[in-house]
């Protein structure tokens, strides 16, 4: 893996989890790694339950958007992480690519997506420990 790693978060609509997963990993590495998000049918904004549940732990994605998933996207990435979009994400020899199994939280309140974004906090701090443990080899 380079000295600098980067990981692309895909789910259908880049209005939820992607978003949130992004967020995370953005908060908890800094610039220790290249973060990217993106849908395969993106939305027109980032779900307003899933700002909200953000905010509620310190972290602002008001200013987010969601973006269309690219090849290059992919090819710039040395992990993929996708989140429910299914077949969507095309396949590259030498990337790692994860699944993340989440619920959805379209159509949810803040209630709803707090234990979503826990969940995706502790798959992230997962992934930061593996990839600083690539990085030292």
């Amino acid at each position: 893996m380079p000295d600098k790693p980067s990981v692309l978060f895909v789910c259908v609509h880049n209005a939820g989890r992607s978003q949130m997963a992004a967020a995370w990993l953005t908060h908890l590495a800094g610039d220790r790694v290249e973060v990217r998000s993106a849908g395969s049918a993106p939305a027109d904004t980032v779900n307003p339950a899933v700002v909200q549940a953000m905010r509620e732990v310190g972290i602002d994605i008001s200013a987010e958007t969601p973006k269309v998933l690219t090849i290059e996207a992919v090819q710039a990435s040395d992990v993929c992480i996708t989140m429910g979009c299914g077949d969507a994400c095309p396949v590259f020899p030498g990337k790692r690519y994860l699944d993340w199994k989440l619920d959805d939280p379209a159509g949810q309140g803040t209630a709803a997506v707090r234990p979503i974004r826990d969940e995706i906090r502790k798959l992230v701090e997962d992934l930061i420990a593996e990839i600083a443990t690539e990085a030292d080899r």
